[in-house]
């Protein structure tokens, strides 16, 4: 057994796992240049600290093999936002997927549109949940149209009971339809207008 650093002991030639500086070759594997970190903090100070905050050193989690190349491992951030996307997976209609097949790409489509929305900060409508009056963004999948319809579901205070009259209501679901739109387009989807522009179906981009 052998010292690497304050973080980290060597144990048959392979260091515990933990953040690791890395920086990024052609090949997409990646060259350790410092480490390991207990934790992503760390990693970026050091980045910015040691490395003059190059765009190309980056923190990468996972385990330096006998070899001296880095094993990649899911960080505890990976699977805490694994956990938040099958959360906000798990707010859609009950039986949108009883027709299609884990290997239908619409499916894949379903997880990928909501993983994009969800990186963006916003939340799918939880439409049989205890909250379902907050509101969100709503996914359907159309196998006859080949993607997703996509709309956003306004607080039932803007929707259902219009505090701010029927215009506001009218205007606030077109803005926020765009800007589902944008989001998506700008994530590599195409988003076609449906429905009079009452939502998007959604598509991979071709």
């Amino acid at each position: 057994m052998s010292a690497v650093s304050s973080d980290g002991v060597a144990l048959g030639g392979a260091v515990g796992q933990g953040w690791w500086l890395v920086v990024e070759d052609d090949g997409g594997s990646g060259q350790i240049v410092a480490g390991p970190y207990r934790d992503r903090a760390d990693a970026r100070w050091a980045a910015a600290r040691e490395h003059g905050g190059r765009y190309d050193v980056r923190p990468v989690f996972g385990i330096r093999r006998a070899d001296g190349a880095l094993g990649r491992r899911p960080s505890p951030q990976d699977w805490s936002w694994l956990a938040h996307l099958g959360d906000q997976l798990d707010r859609l209609l009950a039986d949108w997927d009883t027709s299609m097949s884990d290997d239908d790409p619409l499916t894949t489509l379903v997880v990928e549109v909501a993983g994009a929305l969800s990186e963006a900060g916003l939340t799918l409508h939880d439409a049989n949940g205890p909250a379902s009056e907050i509101g969100g963004a709503c996914l359907t999948p159309e196998p006859g149209l080949g993607g997703i319809v996509v709309t956003w579901r306004q607080h039932d205070r803007m929707s259902v009971d219009q505090l701010h009259g029927a215009a506001a209501d009218a205007l606030v679901q077109q803005v926020m339809n765009r800007a589902l739109a944008d989001v998506l387009t700008v994530r590599g989807f195409s988003a076609e207008p449906f429905g009079g522009a009452s939502g998007h179906v959604v598509r991979r981009a071709a």
